[in-house]
């Protein structure tokens, strides 16, 4: 692998994003995160031990490769902190080993209230956040009421933006949702600036030094969080996340050139099924013991909040969506052991609407929610794939599988994921 690559998630998220970041992050300088905040969860099985990792890149595991936590992530410094005790006995001195953008915004406990009153005042139309305040972060940067970490530098200029933002969002919780705002100031700002002092020397212009070292020739992997569905403006909106998970958020989430990230690939992480945390409509969710059955072998629970996925089989009118707006080079497919055990495997290749097939996902929330799903079903191929990695061991049915995804996607599967070890996988390309 020579050149720089983006990684991101084709689905609705949890795809298995961490997993193929670190095993791909040994041939690369730099791991970068780009949008999402700790409402993101990226499992990683290391020598054992399982590792879950919410800010902090995937490549945080390996030995030479550095990571930069980029300007489009919001970052909560105490989950910050608890995720660098995680790793300690593999990372003992972060200096130089882990970069935070100084333009980076910072959740406060306050984010973190908000989004619950937010989403308990919408009762049945509650959107499924993780209540992590990462929404009301975003909602304050774009506000201009936001306070990044460059503005702790300085401990006066910092009190006056937080007493500001904080008694902006104490009129809202009263006034507008109605609730108990129980938060102290003086306690935030002081945690905050004690917890500051942990991570200062790890902060960096990482807009400068992500050009310097590309233009250098250093091989940077951007990994994305959540999954393109997900992506606020291209995504499955309003249920969707605040940032952009998909690539078309790499540019402003980094600070770097057009010119310099289109000169990287990009591979797409799709499930060998469907899933997704929250709300929102999901044509080809199986809510029937087929689709307990795809929970149960795929161990379909929320890294980040333990909640049961939604779950169902492929659908590759969003998949096909992905790759389009993406520019995907490759496709990755995780977790094809889960299917080993079904008799037939369906897949999702177009959509009936008021009796039109249409092939191309819609905008419309309302038009989704009335599709029907149309399936291609092959046979199960009733054998284990779980931990494979020789190609030539494919069982004919799965050869199939994957043959009608690039054929509906016109995109070349690169990878298979045959299990969460770091060795279960194989290359296809």
């Amino acid at each position: 692998m020579k050149e720089s690559l983006i990684i991101l998630g084709s689905q609705w998220g949890d795809e298995g994003k961490g997993k193929i970041v670190d095993l791909l992050a040994k041939d690369f300088d730099y791991v970068v995160r780009y949008q999402g905040g700790s409402n993101a969860g990226h499992t990683v099985i290391a020598n054992g031990k399982k590792y879950t990792l919410h800010l902090i890149p995937s490549g945080i595991l390996h030995e030479g490769v550095k990571n930069i936590i980029s300007n489009g992530v919001v970052v909560d410094i105490q989950e910050l902190l608890k995720e660098m005790d995680q790793v300690r006995d593999v990372v003992k001195d972060f200096k130089n080993k882990l970069y935070i953008s100084e333009r980076c915004h910072v959740v406060f406990p306050y984010h973190k209230l908000l989004d619950a009153v937010s989403e308990k005042s919408k009762g049945k139309d509650k959107v499924g956040t993780t209540l992590k305040g990462i929404g009301p972060t975003y909602m304050s940067k774009y506000g201009r009421t936001g306070i990044r970490i460059v503005d702790l530098f300085d401990p006066k200029y910092f009190r006056v933006r937080l007493e500001k933002a904080f008694n902006e969002a104490k009129e809202i919780v009263e006034k507008v949702y109605q609730e108990e705002f129980n938060l102290d100031l003086n306690q935030i700002y002081e945690t905050t600036l004690k917890d500051f002092e942990k991570i200062k020397d790890l902060v960096a212009d990482t807009s400068y030094l992500l050009d310097k070292v590309m233009r250098e020739g250093k091989k940077v992997l951007y990994e994305g969080a959540q999954g393109t569905m997900l992506d606020v403006d291209m995504g499955t909106y309003p249920y969707v996340t605040s940032s952009n998970a998909s690539a078309l958020g790499i540019c402003n989430g980094t600070g770097v050139s057009p010119k310099l990230i289109g000169q990287a690939k990009v591979y797409g992480v799709s499930k060998a099924y469907t899933t997704r945390v929250g709300e929102g409509p999901f044509p080809t969710e199986l809510n029937d013991g087929l689709g307990e059955r795809l929970r149960e072998e795929g161990h379909e629970y929320g890294s980040t909040t333990g909640r049961p996925r939604r779950c169902g089989w492929l659908d590759l009118v969003a998949l096909r969506f992905a790759c389009r707006i993406n520019g995907l080079d490759g496709l990755i497919i995780t977790k094809l052991d889960v299917l080993d055990v079904f008799d037939e495997i369906k897949v999702c290749v177009a959509y009936e609407y008021e009796g039109k097939t249409i092939t191309e996902f819609p905008a419309s929330l309302k038009v989704l929610s009335e599709c029907k799903p149309i399936y291609k079903t092959i046979k199960g191929w009733k054998t284990t794939t779980q931990g494979l990695t020789d190609l030539s061991k494919l069982p004919p049915q799965a050869r199939e599988f994957i043959k009608i995804i690039e054929e509906e996607t016109q995109t070349k599967v690169v990878m298979l994921s045959t299990g969460p070890e770091r060795h279960q996988y194989v290359w296809t390309d």
